[in-house]
């Protein structure tokens, strides 16, 4: 086993997850690929391959005891996070991952391949244009965007009676006050992440009333 995918497996069990082998070496092939792609497209500001597992890896990891089940859509993906190691870890639940940048919709693209991803699929495109053929019962983001903006940008993607999960550092009390009218926190639970010595959050949100996805 590569030093990533150990740093993986030792951060993982610290959060009680166990991995199949097969995710572990997803996840750190997934490492490895996202330090190539860095040097080109500045994924992230990390380079560390440590930080990677420890900021990026664990701290995508770390929501899995807090996600309702069913169809995820990772807004603003990014880079894959939180959605390819979440898809790695649970292969039975079907991932979007969702992006604006092309140049990042392209590496997505790519990550999806070289894992065999076969349960995560890649949009690019703003997510005020995007429109799926069902909605999803958890969409997820992580710094995206405050909670209002999130919940009026992409709320309408969010199946009846399913979950808008935020991932934030420290507790966003004063976006909370500001959230719009028909949505409420479920829980709003703190996450210790290995090695990350920073406040991390996740608020869960679900709407008072449906919010009627189109048909």
């Amino acid at each position: 086993m590569s030093s990533a995918g150990e740093w993986v497996r030792q951060g993982a069990a610290s959060l009680g997850i166990s991995l199949t082998p097969r995710a572990l070496e997803q996840l750190s092939a997934y490492v490895a690929l996202l330090s190539k792609w860095n040097r080109v497209y500045n994924l992230t500001a990390i380079r560390d391959e440590r930080r990677i597992v420890s900021h990026h890896i664990l701290d995508s990891l770390a929501v899995l005891a807090h996600l309702p089940q069913g169809d995820l859509l990772d807004v603003g993906s990014g880079a894959g996070l939180p959605g390819i190691p979440i898809a790695i870890a649970q292969p039975a639940r079907k991932v979007t991952l969702l992006d604006s940048n092309q140049k990042k919709g392209a590496f997505l693209r790519q990550a999806v391949a070289e894992l065999g991803l076969a349960n995560a699929q890649v949009a690019t495109g703003r997510v005020e244009d995007f429109h799926p053929p069902r909605p999803y019962a958890v969409v997820i983001a992580r710094a995206f965007s405050d909670l209002p903006d999130f919940l009026g940008l992409a709320g309408r993607l969010c199946a009846p009676g399913g979950a808008m999960t935020a991932m934030k550092g420290l507790y966003p009390a004063a976006e909370i006050a500001q959230l719009p009218a028909g949505w409420k926190i479920e829980s709003a639970p703190a996450l210790e992440i290995p090695e990350v010595g920073a406040s991390r959050h996740l608020v869960v949100l679900r709407a008072a009333e449906p919010v009627g996805f189109p048909t």
